[in-house]
């Protein structure tokens, strides 16, 4: 076994596991072999597990009654977040439906404050107001409760950073469920007019709430359904494979091409939200295979394994340092305070109020009765 230190910074090659992408009006597509050091794929294993931990407590938490409202969890989805993050600056901006907590993690956001805001805590993102669905960070602009809202919100980002000539774009996701919605297309139609610097990535994780793609889209191929606007489709379950299409298709944006389809094929272990158990329509089988043969985490670790990147003794010992993390976590988040109730009303404007209006101001004299 190789020695941690000494060749570990060599780059080393692997080819993609699956076949090439699905192209859409593109004469060519991303790299079919890709190269990742070895700190890169520690990067990537970190990230991915610790997504995967933190869904996995965020379960325990709502079963525990300790998170209440809605929550969408993004464990099997984990190489979608670590992959696009990869490939792009963090200075460029990302908007995401309300599957949202693996992308707060990738933006730069503490695991305790993403816990801290599903329990309603004063240390949570968004100080304990947003939940599940809305959290924010620089440049990110948070989960949206609306089945493919953020769609024309990305688009508007993208034309700010159009407008400002910064070399910045905007990374815009939805999922399959969304992928019918009719403000998709209009913004699809503007994006591809003004030649907006937007990658709009439609995360296929083959069910809408509980229905499957096949029984609610007359064509299943969602990087073809910007029509006019190039796309391709992706493995979504490798990390690598996620990260080339996304730098390709930065690329293409940051050329002044225009906005970009991508199509990532992923799988999402837990149901749609809570209230969903996930096996009704789908067999505990089909879950199980994909975990089996295709869970994102699996297949990084048996690659660095396999190429003498890494011993399983030092994954391990990460496996072990993510879940403590993660376990100290959840203890901030529990034993936080929640914000008090003088504090529900602020932050409602950027700044103070433009306008004194009488009797506009009821939450100035709020007063808890309990």
């Amino acid at each position: 076994m190789r020695k941690h230190g000494d060749v570990g910074s060599q780059r080393k090659r692997h080819r993609k596991s699956k076949s090439k992408c699905d192209l859409h009006r593109l004469e060519e597509g991303p790299p079919l072999k890709a190269e990742m050091t070895r700190e890169q794929g520690l990067q990537y294993y970190r990230t991915m597990q610790t997504v995967r931990r933190m869904e996995l407590k965020a379960d325990q938490l709502y079963k525990q009654k300790i998170i209440r409202g809605f929550c969408h969890l993004y464990d099997g989805q984990e190489a979608c977040a670590a992959g696009i993050e990869a490939a792009i600056n963090r200075s460029d901006h990302l908007i995401t439906a309300y599957r949202a907590h693996g992308y707060t993690y990738t933006r730069g956001v503490a695991i305790k404050e993403i816990l801290a805001e599903l329990t309603g805590r004063k240390g949570g993102v968004a100080k304990g107001k947003g939940g599940s669905m809305h959290m924010y960070a620089p440049a990110f602009y948070g989960g949206n409760g609306i089945v493919g809202a953020q769609v024309p919100l990305g688009a508007g980002i993208a034309l700010a950073c159009q407008y400002q000539g910064n070399n910045q774009l905007c990374v815009t996701l939805y999922g399959d469920g969304a992928a019918n919605q009719g403000q998709l297309f209009e913004s699809f139609n503007m994006a591809a007019l003004w030649k907006l610097p937007c990658i709009f990535i439609c995360e296929n994780n083959k069910y809408g709430m509980g229905t499957s793609v096949e029984r609610a889209s007359a064509s299943t191929d969602y990087y073809k359904r910007g029509d006019f606007i190039p796309g391709l489709r992706v493995d979504g379950m490798d990390v690598l494979c996620v990260r080339e299409a996304t730098k390709f298709a930065a690329d293409h944006c940051r050329s002044g091409k225009g906005p970009i389809i991508m199509e990532l094929q992923t799988y999402r272990y837990h149901g749609h939200s809570m209230s969903d158990p996930g096996v009704s329509y789908r067999t505990r089988e089909e879950i199980q295979e994909v975990r089996s043969k295709n869970d994102p985490i699996s297949m990084l670790k048996d690659r660095l394994l396999s190429n003498n990147m890494a011993s399983a003794e030092e994954l391990k010992e990460i496996d072990v340092a993510i879940r403590k993390e993660v376990e100290d976590a959840a203890q901030y988040a529990t034993s936080d305070p929640e914000p008090p109730l003088e504090e529900l009303c602020n932050h409602i404007f950027y700044n103070n109020p433009p306008l004194e209006v009488r009797g506009t101001h009821p939450w100035s004299k709020l007063k808890s009765l309990s």
